[in-house]
């Protein structure tokens, strides 16, 4: 009842008028059911455009650093985060990604819309780039459409770093969905799980024009951040 409240009498409100949003192709979600929403990653912003512009709630899987930040700011972005339906995505691998992937399967096994980005995190560059397996072991494991979906000109509201957002018009463009039915039984094949990861990422980089960059973004992230600290 609080994420409809305010989705509905606060967030909308708000982000209709100050960014005007535009969306095609929102009759690809189904009205009723369970499906992944798989979506590129340019902005923080991405997570507040992306579930007002569809009309059922969006539950999200978000990197698990949003919701454990220090100080006053920290605490505040933890509320919004979890006011806002989004799960905590523990991205060290292993058991605890595994546990994270497990509660995102559960609210599909409930008839839930799943937001997820399966870069892992924002795009450092405005480019797209490789996504992880953890979208593929959900699809697979619990056999739900996944629907592709291209965040437009979110990462010049809000760029890395920048709190205030810039006021501009941005957009959604939604593909249609997948079905890896074909891949039942194979959830813990790697070799599916990249197979059906590359077949998303590739309809997100049709639909959104990005570049496509076969390697993760977080390497690169922190490539640059170990290149900053030798010149510093």
């Amino acid at each position: 009842m609080f994420y409809w409240f305010m989705k509905t009498f606060v967030v909308a409100p708000i982000t209709t008028v100050l960014f005007r949003p535009w969306v095609k192709g929102l009759d690809n979600i189904p009205k009723e059911g369970a499906a992944i929403l798989a979506s590129n990653h340019l902005s923080v912003s991405d997570s507040v455009f992306l579930p007002v512009a569809v009309d059922r709630p969006v539950v999200f899987l978000a990197k698990i650093e949003y919701f454990t930040g220090k100080g006053l700011k920290g605490r505040v972005t933890a509320a919004f985060f979890r006011m806002t339906n989004q799960l905590p995505m523990d991205r060290s691998g292993g058991a605890a990604s595994m546990n994270s992937l497990a509660s995102g399967a559960q609210a599909l096994r409930e008839g839930k819309l799943l937001g997820i980005y399966p870069e892992g995190t924002r795009s450092p560059d405005g480019k797209l780039h490789k996504g992880k397996v953890g979208v593929a072991r959900l699809a697979i494991a619990t056999g739900v459409p996944v629907i592709p979906i291209a965040m437009i000109g979110t990462d010049k509201v809000q760029p890395i770093g920048k709190t205030v957002p810039n006021i501009r018009r941005v957009g959604m463009i939604v593909g249609e969905p997948l079905d890896f039915s074909a891949y039942a039984g194979r959830e813990d094949d790697r070799f599916a799980q990249r197979e059906v990861t590359d077949k998303i990422m590739d309809s997100i980089m049709r639909l959104s024009g990005q570049e496509y960059v076969d390697e993760y973004a977080q390497k690169i992230k922190a490539r640059a951040a170990h290149k900053h600290g030798a010149s510093s």
